[in-house]
């Protein structure tokens, strides 16, 4: 499995340095928030994007994949009850399926809470609109030759898709190859019954998990709070998964490269034991 760190825990810093550090620390790759890279990410020329895939790769590293999809441009929801606003999403998706692809990313993941979220009228139709999102998601990935993850994500987040079996019952809808879901620790640890162990146990066998992000359900890295990680690696191991690691704490705790540090020692010791 490799371990790959959002990137944007290390965001003050220059790209470069960025995949620099996450190098030197002992990640194998960057899973990259376009917000990061621009306002406007499906601006970014040929050319920009291949100075960035260069920079990853001559750190040593590789883009493992995309997150937080739709922070920019601004004003972007699937559930909007503006046409406009979801077609602009829709291409917004379309579009970073490509830009995974030309950064050598294999996977998306679709978290992005505030822009999913349901309208308290209107519900049934949102639904729908979302659907119809994620079906165009999907037809690009296809295209792109990568993965497109719908993120399950906790109640305090978001009012849709916050079970990993709620995602899963909409990527057996779109039914494409390139359309799965994930499991991120923190989110589960604070929804789910069943712990993350038996979440894997249940549904990886399906072959619809094609992601794992690592955090603790107290929004810090792996290893800085009560969950424990090695049952759930274990359960990996078990289960065949081979797949990527994201780290992705949103409390850096004592700060960006702090928590980067922590979590891949932490991820290490597990991972390779002595």
């Amino acid at each position: 499995m490799r371990v790959s760190l959002c990137n944007e825990v290390l965001s003050p810093l220059p790209f470069a340095a960025q995949c620099a550090l996450a190098a030197e620390l002992g990640y194998d790759g960057l899973e990259i928030a376009p917000f990061t890279l621009s306002d406007d990410p499906l601006s970014l020329t040929a050319a920009e994007r291949r100075v960035i895939r260069r920079a990853v790769e001559e750190a040593g590293l590789v883009v493992t994949g995309l997150h937080w999809l739709l922070v920019t441009p601004k004003g972007l929801s699937l559930t909007d009850p503006d046409p406009a606003v979801r077609r602009r999403t829709r291409e917004t998706m379309q579009g970073l399926c490509d830009l995974c692809a030309d950064l050598g990313g294999r996977y998306l993941v679709h978290g992005s809470p505030a822009q999913r979220r349901l309208p308290d009228r209107d519900i049934h139709a949102a639904k729908g609109w979302a659907l119809e999102a994620f079906r165009a998601a999907a037809r690009a990935a296809e295209k792109a030759g990568v993965l497109y993850c719908l993120e399950p994500l906790s109640r305090h987040e978001t009012n849709f898709v916050n079970t990993v079996g709620e995602a899963i019952g909409v990527a057996e809808g779109i039914a494409s190859n390139a359309f799965r879901t994930m499991i991120d620790c923190s989110a589960a640890g604070l929804t789910e019954t069943e712990t993350v162990p038996e979440l894997i146990a249940r549904w990886l066998p399906s072959g619809l998990i094609a992601h794992i992000q690592v955090n603790d359900p107290n929004r810090k890295g792996p290893g800085q709070g009560e969950m424990v990680f090695a049952p759930i690696l274990d359960a990996l191991k078990r289960g065949g998964y081979d797949g990527d690691l994201g780290v992705e704490p949103f409390i850096y705790d004592p700060d960006g490269p702090g928590a980067a540090a922590h979590a891949i020692r932490y991820l290490r010791d597990l991972l390779e034991p002595v």
